[in-house]
């Protein structure tokens, strides 16, 4: 009887799972618009007094993004300060909505990884996961991974999409 090879395992191709780099943690939006007199307006004592009061506590050990869905103008000054009520006790503290608060994490995480561990290696970035995963982050990675690897390749190793290959030496 022929034996079963699995070719996928001996192709020594190396996968990048994106997922496998996702910044651990509780997500949290907190969200402005509440705070505003009539939706639109901030007033610096009623935000302090929120400050003062507020129980910050809760936001422990969270990620959290700070933003206003309101269309309103909301002074710089005033996400400052809620930024550092939330400084001692959230394990992150970001401006940004849900969306953008994944890219930069994910930037965050990314721009601290050392690609050359790549290098000469037929990479797959994997396309599929449990979690999504903002396409900013396959952009990056990609352009980080590109100086290193031999090859690029998106999708699963059963199922690639070629995307670059390095020019041969000399």
């Amino acid at each position: 009887m022929d034996e079963i090879v699995n070719k996928v395992a001996g192709s020594g191709l190396v996968t990048i799972d994106l997922a496998d780099l996702a910044v651990a943690g509780e997500r949290v939006i907190f969200d402005v618009k509440p705070l505003l007199f009539m939706g639109q307006i901030l007033k610096e004592k009623e935000l302090r007094d929120f400050v003062k009061n507020h129980d910050w506590s809760r936001y422990s050990g969270k990620v959290v993004g700070i933003t206003c869905s309101a269309d309103a103008i909301v002074p710089t000054w005033a996400y400052m300060l809620l930024a550092l009520a939330f400084r001692p006790h959230a394990a992150k503290v970001y401006f940004a909505g849900p969306e953008e608060l994944e890219r930069l994490l994910f930037a965050e995480k990314l721009a601290g990884t050392d690609w050359s561990r790549y290098k000469d290696a037929r990479v797959v970035i994997k396309g599929c996961g449990d979690m999504p995963v903002p396409v900013n982050a396959f952009v990056m990675v990609t352009t980080a991974v590109a100086p290193f690897a031999r090859s690029i390749m998106y999708g699963e190793p059963c199922s690639t999409v070629p995307l670059y290959k390095a020019k041969p030496a000399g």
